[in-house]
């Protein structure tokens, strides 16, 4: 999922809590996937903004030309202005967005049979 074009609250919000349970039937276990989705969209997002950033490196040391370079400035306050990942991960998680199992269950999604 491409996390740029999901338009969900960039600042925390009160939530209701029973909108976490309802999918797993577990408070607990609704938190761990949303934990873990947290984790794998800022990984993403590291990895993106590391590659865009490393076009800008140079291999000299120079302490001017890092605070002139006015497009890698811009790149980080575009990434810092994005929502945060665990924002994006619980958006996923309420619209039905995040694929997940649970091994010892013989049901995990109740729209899913096996």
């Amino acid at each position: 999922m491409d996390y740029k074009k999901i338009k969900t609250d960039t600042v925390a919000i009160t939530r209701r809590i029973r909108d976490f349970d309802e999918p797993t039937g577990n408070i607990y276990e609704s938190v761990a996937i949303i934990s873990k989705r947290a984790n794998q969209i800022s990984l993403e997002m590291k990895e993106e903004l590391s590659k865009k950033i490393q076009e800008f490196s140079t291999s000299q040391d120079n302490l001017e030309e890092i605070f002139e370079n006015r497009e890698q400035i811009e790149i980080t306050r575009y990434y810092e202005r994005l929502p945060k990942a665990a924002l994006i991960a619980i958006y996923e998680f309420l619209n039905d967005k995040v694929y997940y199992r649970n091994p010892q269950k013989k049901i995990m999604n109740p729209d899913i049979v096996t």
